[in-house]
């Protein structure tokens, strides 16, 4: 009977997909360096965001194509390129071993990565918090990872821009390389009557020299290639070769030199910037917005002063999490020009047709074919081009899907039937390998809101689906076990969600990053017949941990633990050090060690004392000693530091109790000595997250109880809470 419904569930699921589409969207994967499409589920917008069907796509000839050529570069290239990255390896594995960090790096260049940053279509849903936008409205595009070449985009709401009836999606699609060429222009200060000079005639400078032209300026371009002159003439401006540059210039401005420069070439030779300084007047802005060789010719830039700038991408707001993903705009009287009142003006621009880059399209190739484009940036297909768009054919009458299915088993023996809610590179790199190898836990089902991440770790580790909807793996009447493994302001949420379809949680640190998170949680827990939940406070779990805690268990005595963490640097602009996102680095991070020495006590804080380091515009109290007393006098004292070095190693605990000291380094050795007598246990290190997993499933299916005591959760995001207020006020905090 089984395999009837089985039948009978298969027929009209496939009936279903046929109706049901997922999206196509456009990949880059960085390890093999494929371009590819691929079928995502329809990504889900969060409040802030819209999701767009879009109708046409820029492709990025400079920023694109060098990424898909980075990631074509053999191991050793890819290395060459980027010697930063190097150092941060090799620190990684000085510091964690060679075999963790060999994973780490091949994990993250496993990510694919989502092409493309300037889109126009039309918005078919809202997120809360989107007022002044509506369903079925025209907007154009914005920023990397958000309006990628995909059949639909979720947007936030500072990089929407409305657009007139007038303005065409082909024409819209060229919104966020116009901003591009507009900051670079506004950077350069010009005034009315002005003489400008753009080097560089590719896209990015033929829009320049246009909005030049525009504001009034008297605007001459400057290129190699006659083909873009003649195209530059075309649009009614005056544009010379670089052959004839100099001369050229000399007559143009009556010998003056220019006011302003802008070099929009893509060249490592120096030529722009000395081609810069020679026709510059005294005193001059040169503005870079292309990338090119930047050793100046000092005499000349000495000689006449000239400024020079390097234009960051399309205007201030760009970089900052605050504006771009929480829609916090800069004041007008204080920013008058933002990224998005860039993208606004350009798009007046070409409402008025002062702005036409109808001329500058080359090619269009639907999203199917998109492979092709990139075919043709990088020079594999020998044909000249400027404005690459893609295109998308919608069909109308089929909806989309936010589900995408895999061909696997869809029947196992199992405890844990699992849905995952979260798909980054902690999931990708750390759980996820561990839980595939575990034989009690069933893959069902995996989420990420933009679906992408969702979509390769589904295929990578086996799922049986993914999907860009949370309550698609809470609602699934076949998921039993929800692993919480997204950003930290969304655990508590979640976890009283899932407890409360009735499925068992696992939830990633920290279970909350405020009090009243944390009394929904608890009010769920003190429920009849509530399933279990556990929290990936790993370290407990870990088998040197487990030994440590052996040789503590027929203690008389309190014991004084001194854990030291050389946690290492994250700058302040990190989600997590955002108090709203991540609860900083305490609340997000130092609950792990907190626990490790509840464990060994066996009961959670009951009090704590802290003290940090002066921030002095660097830290957000993340360099910090905290001393936490226990019920039975033991003292915990939790060094927390960011301001050392992280080639050292990052965790050294050290136990006092009853003439016994013991250190555990690092998770890779264990040094007790009692009485006169020393012994030492080590290997590859190993933080417990294996172990951790299996007793949660073991916790399931034998149904003896949670795999750490509700109380010692409770209490030690509780003790993180009160070790950031005791900082704030200065005394002891008591943990109620």
């Amino acid at each position: 009977m089984e395999w009837q419904n089985y039948i009978t569930f298969n027929f009209a699921y496939n009936l279903i997909c046929v109706i049901l589409l997922p999206m196509k969207q456009l990949l880059q994967h960085i390890k093999n360096g494929r371009t590819v499409i691929e079928d995502i589920p329809i990504p889900t917008p969060r409040e802030g965001q819209a999701l767009v069907k879009i109708s046409a796509s820029l492709v990025s000839a400079g920023t694109e194509r060098m990424v898909v050529e980075f990631a074509e570069k053999s191991y050793l290239g890819k290395a060459r390129s980027r010697p930063d990255l190097v150092k941060q390896t090799l620190d990684k594995a000085k510091r964690e071993g060679i075999m963790p960090t060999v994973n780490a790096v091949f994990n993250r260049l496993d990510q694919p990565m989502a092409l493309g940053y300037s889109t126009a279509g039309t918005i078919v849903a809202l997120g809360k918090n989107m007022q002044g936008f509506k369903v079925g409205q025209r907007v154009a595009c914005a920023g990397g990872g958000y309006a990628t070449h995909a059949e639909y985009n979720v947007v936030p709401r500072n990089l929407l821009t409305p657009l007139p009836k007038n303005v065409d999606f082909e024409s819209a699609a060229f919104t966020t390389l116009g901003a591009i060429s507009l900051h670079g222009f506004r950077l350069a200060e010009p005034q009315l009557g002005e003489n400008v000079a753009v080097i560089g005639l590719g896209l990015l400078g033929l829009l320049t020299i246009q909005l030049a032209a525009a504001a009034g300026c008297n605007v001459l371009g400057i290129d190699i290639d006659p083909k873009r002159i003649k195209l530059a003439s075309s649009l009614g401006l005056e544009a010379v070769t670089r052959k004839g540059a100099e001369s050229a210039a000399a007559a143009f401005t009556s010998n003056r030199g220019f006011d302003s420069i802008i070099i929009c070439a893509d060249t490592p030779s120096n030529d722009p910037v000395e081609l810069a300084g020679v026709i510059a007047r005294d005193r001059a802005k040169v503005v870079a917005t292309g990338a090119v060789g930047l050793n100046f010719p000092r005499k000349v830039y000495y000689e006449k002063e000239i400024s020079f700038i390097n234009s960051r991408s399309y205007g201030p707001g760009r970089y900052d999490a605050n504006y771009e993903e929480n829609g916090v705009d800069y004041p007008i009287g204080y920013v008058r020009w933002t990224e998005g009142r860039n993208f606004q003006a350009v798009v007046d621009l070409l409402s008025s047709r002062k702005l036409k880059v109808e001329s500058l399209i080359s090619h269009r190739f639907d999203i199917e074919d998109g492979v092709q484009a990139y075919e043709v940036i990088t020079g594999k297909k020998k044909e000249p081009f400027l404005g690459v768009l893609l295109t998308y054919s919608h069909v109308e009458k089929f909806e989309s899907s936010k589900v995408v299915r895999f061909n696997v088993p869809t029947f196992k023996p199992s405890t844990c039937k699992l849905g995952v809610l979260g798909a980054g590179l902690f999931a990708n790199s750390t759980l996820l390998p561990v839980i595939k190898n575990n034989k009690d836990f069933e893959l069902v089902g995996i989420a990420s809101s933009g679906g992408l991440h969702a979509q390769h770790s589904g295929k990578k580790f086996g799922f049986q689906y993914a999907t860009s909807s949370e309550d698609e793996i809470i609602n699934d009447p076949k998921v039993n076990t929800v692993a919480i493994l997204t950003r930290h302001d969304t655990h508590a949420d979640l976890v009283v969600k899932a407890l409360k379809a009735g499925k068992n949680v696992f939830v990633e640190k920290p279970l909350a990053i405020n009090s009243v998170q944390l009394s929904a949680i608890s009010k769920v827990l003190k429920a009849e017949s509530c399933p279990l939940i556990a929290v990936g406070f790993n370290r407990r779990f870990a088998p040197l941990a487990q030994n440590l805690k052996s040789s503590l268990v027929n203690r008389n005595e309190p014991l004084h633990a001194h854990y030291r963490i050389n946690a290492g640097y994250i700058p302040l602009n990190h989600w997590t050090q955002d108090e709203a996102l991540g609860g900083g680095r305490i609340i997000g991070e130092a609950c792990h060690f907190i626990d490790l020495i509840t464990f060994l006590v066996g009961a959670a804080p009951v009090s704590v004392t802290a003290h940090a380091l002066p921030n002095n515009g660097k830290y957000r109290e993340d360099n910090v000693s905290m001393t936490f007393t226990f019920p039975d006098g033991s003292l915990g004292v939790v060094d927390y530091l960011a301001n050392g070095d992280k080639s050292m190693p990052k965790e050294r605990l050290e136990v006092f109790c009853e003439g016994m000291v013991a250190v555990l380094d690092d998770y890779v050795s264990l040094t007790t000595v009692k009485d006169g007598k020393k012994t030492v246990q080590s290997g590859a290190q190993d933080k417990g997250w294996r172990a951790e997993m299996a007793v949660f499933a073991e916790s399931i299916k034998s149904g003896v109880g949670a795999p750490i005591p509700y109380e010692q959760i409770i209490g030690v995001t509780k003790s993180t809470f009160a070790a950031v207020e005791s900082i704030k006020v200065g005394t002891s905090i008591d943990i109620k």
